[in-house]
C-alpha cells in the first residue's frame, strides 16, 4: 500500500525531515534528588527544567555532543553516544534536505532516490533514538528495564516513533522518476 502519491513524495521528504526537529525524540519526567526533573530531548539539543533540585539550575539547554561529554565514564555514557550518532544522522538528513529543497532537478538526478535517502535517514536516526531511550536509566514507557534500575518517572520516545513512522512513509512512496 502506497501512503503517499509520487508527485508529492518530495515536498512530503523535505517537509516530514524538518518536522522531525521539531518532534522531541524523548520525554522524562521524573523525581530525582528530592525534586522533579522533566527532560526533553530533542535531535540537536536537550532542554531540562528542574523543580526543587538543590544545586541544579531551573532550566538548562545542551547539545548532544554537550551532554556526552557531560556523561563521560557514567552508566549512560552509551545512551548519550547514540543520541550523538543519531543527531549527526539527522543533521546529514538536514542537509540533503536542504539540498533538495533549493535543488530538487539536481537531487532528482541522483541514482539514488533523495526521498528514499532522507526516508532511510530518518529510519535510522529515528533507531539511534529509540535504543538511546531503552538505555537511560529511567522507566521506559514505565517499565524499569533502563540501565541501572531506572529513575522513578516515566521516558517516552514520542519523536522518535513518529520520525520511524515518517521515514517510513518515505520509504513506501511509489515514486516515478
Amino acid at each position: 500500500m502506497v501512503w503517499v502519491r509520487s508527485e508529492y513524495a518530495g515536498e512530503l521528504a523535505v517537509l516530514s525531515t524538518w518536522v522531525a526537529a521539531l518532534l522531541p525524540w524523548n520525554v522524562f519526567y521524573g523525581a530525582v534528588a528530592g525534586g522533579t526533573v522533566l527532560f526533553v530531548r530533542f535531535p540537536l539539543f536537550q532542554i531540562r527544567y528542574a523543580f526543587g533540585v538543590p544545586f541544579v539550575r531551573a532550566t538548562s539547554v545542551s547539545s548532544p555532543v554537550s551532554a556526552y561529554l557531560l556523561q563521560s565514564g557514567t552508566s549512560v555514557q552509551v545512551a548519550y553516544g547514540l543520541w550523538l550518532v543519531g543527531a549527526l544522522v539527522y543533521l546529514l538528513a538536514l542537509a540533503v534536505s536542504l539540498y533538495y529543497y533549493r535543488e530538487e532537478e539536481r537531487a532528482d538526478a541522483w541514482a539514488t532516490d533523495p526521498v528514499d535517502v532522507l526516508g532511510g535517514l530518518l529510519v535510522a536516526a529515528a533507531v539511534l533514538f529509540f535504543v538511546a531511550s531503552v538505555l537511560f536509566p529511567e522507566q521506559f514507557l514505565g517499565i524499569g528495564f533502563g540501565v541501572g534500575g531506572g529513575f522513578p518517572g516515566v521516558s517516552i520516545p514520542v519523536g522518535a516513533v513518529l520520525q520511524l513512522a515518517l521515514g517510513a512513509v518515505l520509504l513506501r512512496a511509489d515514486r516515478v522518476r
